[in-house]
């Protein structure tokens, strides 16, 4: 099948696997990713597509397969969002005396300053490293992190909070989550 014959394949078929679709997803955008992949798929097996009626019935049968797999995963989803939950609702929260202040600081920032703040000091990223997570120069990730550090540190003392216990707290790993 040459790529006017699939384009008109195409054509005929996108609106009614559409509807199949829309009639047995939970959204829109489900669906779409539904008819794409069955398109896709349709795209790759182009050698094994029947000929006129056939191939729209071929279609649906991709179609009701790509949907199959998409519950699926939906399902699988499902269970490892539930696990996590319940792995996260086990794990204590430690509460430092006193280091609500330092927290509620800490998440006043804006939420750049925050992200660079917690790779240097929870993930122990060094600024080379950061700069391949975020794809910006060693260079823009040092200015960026001189400046968050600068704007923490005005808001510690701005919120009557001394430098050396906000600086322990910072330095340990989840104290400002």
């Amino acid at each position: 099948m040459d790529e006017d014959e699939f384009a008109e394949l195409y054509e005929r078929n996108f609106r009614p696997l559409l509807g199949y679709a829309l009639r047995r997803c939970a959204s829109a955008d489900d669906a779409a990713d539904v008819v794409a992949e069955t398109f896709a798929v349709a795209w790759r097996r182009a050698d094994e597509l029947p000929e006129g009626d056939d191939a729209r019935l071929w279609l649906y049968g991709a179609a009701r397969r790509v949907l199959a797999n998409h519950r699926r995963g939906e399902q699988r989803h499902a269970l490892r969002t539930a696990a996590l939950r319940a792995e996260l609702a086990a794990v204590p929260v430690r509460h430092e005396p006193g280091g609500s202040t330092v927290v509620d600081v800490f998440r006043r920032l804006p939420e750049a300053d925050r992200e660079l703040l917690s790779l240097v000091a929870w993930e122990g990223l060094a600024v080379p490293e950061i700069a391949r997570v975020l794809g910006c120069s060693r260079n823009a990730v040092s200015i960026r992190l001189h400046r968050a550090r600068k704007r923490f540190a005005r808001a510690l003392r701005a919120a009557g909070v001394d430098d050396a216990r906000a600086a322990r707290l910072v330095a340990e790993k989840g104290a400002l989550t």
